[in-house]
């Protein structure tokens, strides 16, 4: 049974709960842009996904949602949807649901008397866009549930969304990315005062050996490698975005990025930044195109925080038909919004990353994984020292959830 969010408080508005998804990781062969397809060797890209489940409606429909953190609301396919890419993938049955109510796309709270909406939202997503209605019904995480407003997709494009092995999106970003205040469903969570903690936690891990999860009110301490640092939130634009002091190549600063953002994005499935600061990267990173020297190639760090957070040759390379190149989507956002990096899944398979609604602000720390040994854990997250090189970390601390 779900938890009602307005029943489950302590005394004084503390909530008690706290509830973990099952995350699926799924590899998606894609081709790649029509500049890179002319190059031999670069016309397929493989892309990482990672999905699980949410209910919605009473009784409950059950569907597979990417939790997006780049992304303000949740958006599944409606049963009158006959797009080729919402017959793919499961509808949402208004007719088979007791308890949803149709509202308005612009986010105002709709009133006991109001006419049914008739007006509707677009969204895109990269190449393809969704159209569709809004609703709100009970929404279910685990055995936690509220109740918020989403979108049902009455159309939805081929691409990519034919392409995709789940059948929607549920946005983790912050409450300015949403349609409203009903739509943003941490900020619902945290509102009800059910969560232990008015957070969200994600552990990704790039093998079939391990169980990969999104855990809300909670940090899990086994998924830690190292100490939990904290970092607030950098600007107002809806994203979970932090400031990049600069960038260092196996443990050296290069100058090259001290004004950058980034947005820490689990839905996405590459690495993007800024085109002349990759350029410049890729320069300092001299990675050879036939991988002759793919052992020797240094850690890449992202200062951030004070701290260096490092990505290996594997986390940072494309390797396909013996060919290697530096897998930083070019994305060149103007001042005052970029310059930005995005940090998606090669980062977020190294990095344990907490999002803190109350507080606003990200934890990093280093993810734990099987077969990972206490040194190479190490390597991974770095203070900066006094000349501004990085060291290894050697806080006693183990785990700091809170500030």
């Amino acid at each position: 049974l779900c938890l009602a969010l307005s029943l489950a408080r302590l005394p004084g508005g503390a909530g008690t709960a706290t509830t973990s998804v099952a995350l699926h990781r799924r590899l998606v062969a894609a081709q790649r842009g029509a500049a890179d397809r002319a190059q031999p060797g670069r016309g397929v890209v493989h892309k990482t996904a990672y999905f699980g489940t949410v209910n919605i409606g009473t009784p409950p429909q059950s569907f597979s949602v990417v939790f997006d953190t780049g992304s303000g609301n949740l958006l599944i396919p409606a049963e009158d949807c006959t797009s080729e890419a919402c017959l793919k993938h499961r509808r949402f049955s208004q007719k088979n649901t007791s308890t949803l109510q149709e509202v308005t796309c612009d986010g105002t709270p709709p009133s006991p008397g109001d006419p049914a909406p008739t007006d509707e939202v677009t969204i895109t997503f990269g190449t393809g866009e969704v159209w569709g209605r809004c609703a709100q019904d009970s929404i279910c995480l685990g055995s936690v549930c509220t109740k918020g407003s989403f979108i049902l997709a009455t159309y939805e494009s081929a691409s990519p969304f034919s392409a995709f092995k789940f059948d929607g999106v549920l946005g983790l970003a912050l409450p300015t990315m949403s349609q409203g205040g009903d739509f943003n469903l941490m900020r619902r969570m945290t509102a009800g005062q059910v969560l232990k903690q008015g957070l969200f936690s994600v552990f990704m891990s790039d093998s079939d050996d391990e169980s990969s999860e999104i855990s809300f009110g909670q940090v899990k301490q086994e998924h830690l490698a190292s100490e939990l640092f904290w970092v607030d939130v950098a600007r107002d634009s809806g994203y979970w975005e932090v400031r990049v002091e600069d960038i260092y190549v196996d443990g050296q600063p290069q100058g090259i990025c001290s004004e950058c953002f980034a947005a820490v994005d689990t839905g996405t499935s590459e690495l993007a930044g800024p085109g002349a600061v990759i350029t410049q990267m890729s320069q300092a990173l001299n990675v050879q195109p036939d991988c002759s020297n793919f052992e020797r190639l240094p850690k890449l760090g992202f200062r951030i925080g004070g701290r260096v957070l490092n990505l290996e040759p594997r986390d940072y390379i494309d390797q396909a038909g013996g060919r290697c190149d530096v897998a930083f989507m070019p994305l060149d956002v103007p001042p005052p919004k970029g310059p930005l990096f995005v940090l998606g899944i090669p980062f977020l398979q190294k990095f344990y990353t907490v999002y803190d609604d109350e507080k606003r602000r990200v934890g990093f720390g280093v993810a734990r994984h099987a077969g990972q040994t206490a040194a190479a854990a190490k390597t991974l997250l770095m203070e900066v020292a006094q000349g501004r090189s990085a060291r290894v970390t050697t806080s006693p601390s183990f785990l700091q959830t809170r500030g």
